[in-house]
């Protein structure tokens, strides 16, 4: 090695930002064809905080990014179908998981010509990639391949940097500090990169380069498992609390464990030497790390249920702004779950329609005839419920867009495309009755006989129909397959009954006009309330089905 040996800082740093892009590849191409099996497995297989830990591990291993992992169980948890112990179970095994990528440099990288072994991979990909760019499985596989040619292309270029001056570097201005400098300096890192996988390559390539000793590497990995923490944190900072709890429990886990593991930091090294005989520096390296993460998993299992009651007390008051439920507490990104919470936002907005309607008509609320002129809420309150439905509807529709923006799979897409068309028709419903609001308002205060009848026929129509689909919606109980004809049925005979009820009358409270559109908008909102919701006679289903 020529004593003037000078580091090339941008081979270094063009290596590492190649391994970083290889990640995202590798992360992108395993996502396309395979996210959603994920998805399902990830929902299905958490039921219990030990296969959380499993299924967090498992899928850290394939996805090779705990980021993503955690961006699935913060929208699964938005969405209900996680409980807040069963993702932290996840969270431990995403932890575990990361250590897989630093077994594989350890074994492979530092072992042969790396660059020689990335080529294949990366033409191959690039082929694949951009010639069959229109057929999505082998566009995905081209970029798996491609993510895969270029994390080892990289190594090869932080590897050759640092070999170059591997002995003009004097470690010793640190060493006089003690391990804690080098704790520190991984945490600081690791902070700054925002990659953990990226900080174990760096430290595999700098003690192949002889530059640390394995102590020095070990203690710089413990600060980098504190350092790698900042994602979550900063990704929580304004966001729901139950996100805000899973990057508290993340920042303990990693710190408490740390703590622990550094102070056994000499033990656990002869431990591995003694007892596993590992006497590969690299290999020793890995090693530590699984140990790390498994001695986390052990301290920390035990106590899940108690982390959950602890954290359920942090960030109450960290509830999104909004009119909605569900999905502002649901990332757009992940297709599932934000289907689930769009969903579950559709029967959110017809409870707001039904009491809409409820109070226009009437319905329920009409008590002794003495009272008659309570039955009603005031204009202003209705027309404030109104508007609270049109909001709704617009963060709905704002949402769909950021969704409709993401890689769907047919079925998702023909959901998605379901969900908004129910949301039409609910809100159709919502304007038929508030097109008429002051007519119901005008016939419950006169004194006209036919008027009253036909308001109590039309309250009592709704009342049986929206029962029924309250029915459809929560029970699944009732099939109702012949809405069509029952609302025809009822808007013929309520129209024949006015008609022969106002022959010959000369004088009207109310008019024939005016008690027409009453009757038109009420079964038409109920019309459009089926059709939102409620299979027709051809079998075609909606989104609540």
């Amino acid at each position: 090695m020529p004593p003037d040996a000078v580091f090339d800082l941008w081979m270094f740093l063009a290596g590492l930002a190649i391994f970083i892009f290889g990640m995202n590849r590798l992360e992108s191409g395993v996502k396309g064809f395979a996210g959603k099996s994920f998805r399902n497995l990830l929902q299905r297989y958490t039921n219990k905080s030990w296969k959380g830990i499993f299924t967090g591990t498992l899928f850290t291993i394939v996805l090779q990014s705990s980021t993503m992992v955690s961006l699935l169980v913060l929208a699964f948890l938005g969405a209900g179908m996680l409980t807040l112990k069963n993702g932290l179970g996840v969270i431990l095994g995403a932890n575990l998981g990361t250590t897989f990528s630093g077994w594989v440099i350890a074994t492979l990288g530092f072992k042969f010509d790396i660059a020689d072994f990335s080529y294949p991979f990366i033409v191959v990909g690039i082929l694949l990639y951009l010639l069959l760019y229109n057929r999505p499985v082998l566009k995905n596989i081209g970029s798996f391949l491609l993510g895969f040619g270029f994390l080892f292309l990289g190594l090869d270029y932080m590897k050759d940097a640092l070999d170059t001056v591997a002995g003009s570097i004097d470690i010793s201005m640190f060493s006089q500090y003690g391990l804690w400098a080098f704790f520190i300096l991984g945490l600081i890192i690791t902070a700054l990169i925002q990659s953990s996988s990226a900080m174990v390559v760096i430290l595999l390539s700098t003690l192949n380069a002889g530059l640390l000793d394995i102590y020095q590497a070990t203690a710089m990995l413990i600060g980098a498992n504190i350092g790698t923490t900042t994602t979550m944190a900063i990704a929580a900072i304004g966001s729901t609390a139950d996100k805000k709890r899973l990057a508290l429990f993340n920042l303990l886990f990693n710190i408490i464990t740390c703590l622990v593991v550094f102070a056994l930091l000499k033990p656990l090294l002869l431990l591995i030497s003694n007892v596993f005989y590992v006497k590969d520096a690299l290999l020793t390296l890995v090693s530590f790390h699984t140990l790390l993460n498994i001695i986390g998993i052990v301290l920390f299992l035990p106590f899940l249920g108690l982390f959950e009651k602890f954290l359920q007390t942090r960030f109450k008051t960290s509830e999104p702004k909004g009119d909605t439920m569900f999905i502002k507490r649901v990332s757009a990104k992940v297709p599932e779950a934000a289907l689930k919470a769009m969903e579950d936002e559709l029967k959110q907005v017809y409870m707001l329609t039904r009491n809409f309607i409820n109070d226009c008509l009437g319905i329920d609320k009409v008590q002794a005839k003495s009272n008659w002129k309570t039955i009603f809420t005031s204009a202003v309150d209705l027309n404030e419920k109104y508007e609270k439905i049109k909001y709704v509807k617009d963060d709905l529709t704002a949402y769909y867009a950021v969704l409709q923006d993401q890689k769907l799979e047919e079925t998702e897409y023909k959901r998605l495309t379901a969900n908004m068309m129910s949301l039409r028709f609910v809100v159709f419903a919502a304007k038929d009755i508030k097109d008429v609001m002051h007519n119901f308002k005008f016939v419950s205060e006169s004194e006209d006989v036919v008027g009253t009848e036909i308001l109590n026929r039309l309250r009592a129509y709704t009342k049986l129909h929206l029962n029924k689909i309250d029915n459809y919606l929560y029970t699944t109980e009732i099939q109702v397959h012949d809405w069509h004809d029952e609302n025809n049925k009822f808007y013929e005979e309520i129209v024949a009954y006015l008609y022969q009820n106002s022959r010959g009358q000369t004088k009207k409270e109310v008019s024939v006009s005016t008690l027409t559109n009453m009757i038109k908008q009420t079964v038409s909102a109920v019309d459009n309330l089926y059709h939102a919701f409620v299979n027709d006679n051809n079998g075609k289903e909606t989104a609540a089905d």
